[in-house]
């Protein structure tokens, strides 16, 4: 009998040490695919178990999270939806997560590693953290003015701290309220159909996404691009330059909508925007130069991100002289979010260093305990201090005499660049407005703030539309919201 037991014991300890084995394969080894697999939803009830953390503005949560009592306990609200989502994006039980709420969400759900005092013993229990904060850099009164500024138009501002790279507005019209997304319902469905249904693309963050043609506001670059280079030393020197300017190799001629562009100094062909004076000087300045400045200025970077992505500004990188006439005036292929041209002034007003442009502050844990911090971010020289100081000059004059007077601010120093893009087969879709531009309070050691302004419906009427018009008093009002005391 002492035998039997013997052996019935034995098996018994192999039939324990089997299940050991397989539970630790089960643990260890597959457990990512059981925790991927579709069928299984313990990780979304863990995921949306608790509240989510928030995005702060100014100090303020623009989101919450609200306790629906369903499996999916906690669904996302939001503050002023339509006015943070072009930052927020929306985080939703059934569609996912984009814009901040996405590259972020590892602090937000409280999944970050970081989050966790002990992440070893996290990973091993499967325990979960209460879900961090995000500060953001934007500020709440400048993001307010762009948005009331563009009011039902389509466009996009974007602006920055030149001095930083903080990214203060960022907004795009139409918006959409990302409340209604949130849960996993029929009100969470028939949003979605809504706003991809919707032709006006109110989802598209125009601000970071839409590529647009510069026009007449990529003149700063080739400005820029023709000082460095030395092929222009005297800003009041006559540029030779014909008007009408036809394209080299061809019979198109170009012309311009001001009066006397004829050989026009750089200083008045920039404040009245003489197409035929920048065509010419691109030609001048030659592919590689130009190629050279829009470069170092942050065009065709496939990998921005703010910390979400930001689509590539374009400058083609081989044409002929024809097109690179057209592309230096901001046509043809040249194309450039607002963000990207929000850099181009800010790297002007900065004494032609350029700041990686970013959007999060700083992470704090649940119990205010800091994760991350900005610290430090990548800076080049983008054109020289010389340079620099003479866009500043030209940019300046736009606004006291030129196209731009309409950003004109009292008290401050204010330097701009109006612009009017064409585009379309054969140029007939309704001309872009656009202006970029810098300020800087009477009291303030340097330019405080740097703006790009987009709008695509800029006017019933073609012919009214100008980036001085229609573009110009926005970008007042958000620089104005900045340099407030």
């Amino acid at each position: 009998m002492t035998r039997c037991v013997r052996h019935a014991a034995v098996f018994c300890a192999l039939l324990l040490a089997a299940l050991l084995v397989n539970a630790a394969r089960v643990q260890l080894l597959q457990a990512r695919s059981y925790d991927d697999n579709p069928a299984n939803r313990r990780p979304s009830i863990a995921r949306y178990h608790q509240p989510r953390g928030a995005i702060l503005v100014g100090g303020r949560p623009v989101t919450g999270s609200r306790d629906s009592g369903e499996q999916l306990r906690y669904e996302r609200t939001y503050r002023d939806g339509p006015l943070y989502a072009p930052v927020t994006g929306f985080a939703s039980q059934q569609y996912g997560t984009t814009l901040l709420e996405h590259s972020e969400d590892g602090v937000l759900s409280g999944t970050d590693p970081v989050l966790a005092p002990l992440p070893l013993w996290n990973e091993l229990t499967r325990a979960r953290n209460p879900g961090g904060s995000v500060v953001t850099t934007i500020d709440a009164a400048a993001q307010r003015a762009a948005y009331q500024g563009l009011g039902r138009r389509t466009g996009a501002v974007a602006a920055i701290e030149p001095s930083t790279g903080r990214i203060l507005a960022l907004v795009s019209t139409p918006s959409y309220d990302p409340g209604p997304l949130s849960g996993n319902g029929p009100v969470a469905r028939r949003a979605w159909a809504r706003l991809n249904r919707d032709p006006d693309r109110p989802m598209l963050n125009r601000a970071v996404r839409q590529t647009y043609p510069p026009g007449s506001t990529f003149k700063v670059v080739t400005a820029a691009a023709a000082l460095d280079a030395g092929v222009v030393t005297d800003l009041d020197a006559a540029t030779r330059s014909p008007d009408p300017f036809t394209l080299p190799g061809t019979s198109t001629k170009l012309t311009n909508e001001a009066d006397g562009c004829a050989d026009a100094p750089l200083r008045s062909a920039f404040e009245w925007s003489c197409n035929t004076v920048f065509a010419k000087l691109g030609v001048d300045v030659g592919l590689k130069h130009m190629r050279a400045t829009a470069t170092a200025l942050g065009f065709n970077d496939t990998a921005l991100r703010v910390p979400f992505a930001v689509s590539a500004s374009t400058f083609d990188t081989s044409v002929d002289r024809a097109q690179l006439a057209l592309s230096s005036i901001g046509q043809y292929n040249t194309r450039a979010t607002p963000l990207q041209m929000a850099m181009v002034a800010a790297a002007v007003a900065d004494g032609g260093l350029l700041r990686s442009p970013y959007l999060v502050e700083r992470t704090v844990r649940s119990g205010g305990g800091t994760v991350f911090t900005a610290g430090s971010h990548p800076v080049r020289q983008a054109m020289s201090p010389a340079t620099a100081a003479r866009m500043r000059e030209l940019m300046t004059g736009v606004v006291t005499e030129g196209t731009g007077a309409n950003a004109a601010i009292p008290g401050a120093t204010v330097g701009g660049k109006t612009g009017t893009a064409q585009h379309g087969i054969g140029n007939s879709g309704t001309p872009y407005a656009w202006f970029v531009s810098w300020a800087q309070g009477e009291r303030d050691a340097g330019p405080k703030v740097a703006v790009a302004v987009v709008v695509e419906d800029a006017s019933a009427h073609r012919g009214e539309i100008s980036g001085g018009g229609d573009a110009a008093p926005i970008a007042k009002a958000v620089m104005e919201a900045v340099l407030a005391p």
